[in-house]
């Protein structure tokens, strides 16, 4: 009898020991596994998230040349740096999914440190966006006065530019119509067509003071209004997926830990 309790025994003993063979051999493998899922799925975000920059550069970009000219060397070039920082973060998110497949961790630990170092530039970029909310209305100003000014000897690319600003905002001149007083046409108080509430060739000559042919409202103040808006949402954006990346950051510790257990149970 003992030695059929022995051999059940060694036999009950055997077989717990393969049904809990992985778990003997990684003893941590349920929490690296559970870590590896959710770094994926984070690095998923973090490429989308690098995607929505790109893209978010893109159309900036274009608004800003198809629309005003600003000659404001940082806000001309902040669609660019959109660009670049969403192609960063998609490779880095690349790199960290390969470095959770692979379970190296050197890899992983880089991916954390260049995400963090990305996280602290987007909180940067946020401040920055912030602090050029409130410079917008000189920069706005000069770049609309200098394209007012401009207008008569200017390309007809530059021309466009303007007439489809007034056209689609609805506004006309700087702070109101009077602002093309002497800069346009060789009619007294004429104001580009543009300005018409129903534009039709030649509806702006001598047209200035008519409330009921031309907007009277100044392109300042709506171009500064839709700016400031934008920029809030890129601000909230840059935010909101600064705050993703630090996910992901915590998920690839957790992994981080999980691969170092496992080297040390090894």
């Amino acid at each position: 009898m003992e030695g059929n309790v022995e051999r059940e025994g060694g036999a009950y003993k055997t077989e717990n020991c393969f049904v809990n063979f992985p778990k003997n051999l990684f003893p941590n493998f349920k929490q690296r596994l559970t870590s590896l899922r959710r770094l994926y799925f984070s690095n998923l975000k973090t490429k989308l998230c690098g995607l929505a920059l790109v893209v978010l550069g893109i159309l900036v970009q274009v608004a800003l040349h198809s629309t005003v000219v600003i000659n404001n060397v940082s806000a001309s070039s902040a669609p660019l740096v959109l660009i670049v920082v969403g192609v960063i973060v998609f490779f880095i998110a690349f790199f960290g999914c390969c470095g959770a497949w692979k379970e190296s961790y050197c890899m992983v630990t880089m991916f954390s440190i260049l995400l963090g170092l990305i996280i602290i530039t987007e909180i940067g970029a946020a401040i920055a966006g912030y602090v050029f909310r409130g410079k917008l209305t000189v920069i706005v100003h000069d770049g609309l006065n200098d394209m007012v000014t401009k207008y008569s000897n200017g390309t007809a690319e530059f021309k466009k530019a303007l007439d489809n600003l007034q056209v689609d905002l609805k506004c006309c001149g700087v702070t109101n119509a009077t602002d093309w007083k002497g800069k346009f046409g060789s009619v007294k108080d004429s104001v580009p067509d543009s300005c018409c509430i129903n534009v039709t060739a030649g509806c702006g000559q001598g047209a200035m003071g008519d409330a009921l042919k031309i907007h009277q409202t100044g392109c300042e103040t709506v171009v500064e209004k839709l700016l400031k808006k934008n920029i809030m949402w890129v601000i909230i954006a840059a935010l909101v997926i600064a705050f993703l990346q630090i996910m992901g950051i915590i998920f690839a510790c957790m992994l981080m830990g999980g691969i170092r257990s496992g080297y040390e149970v090894m």
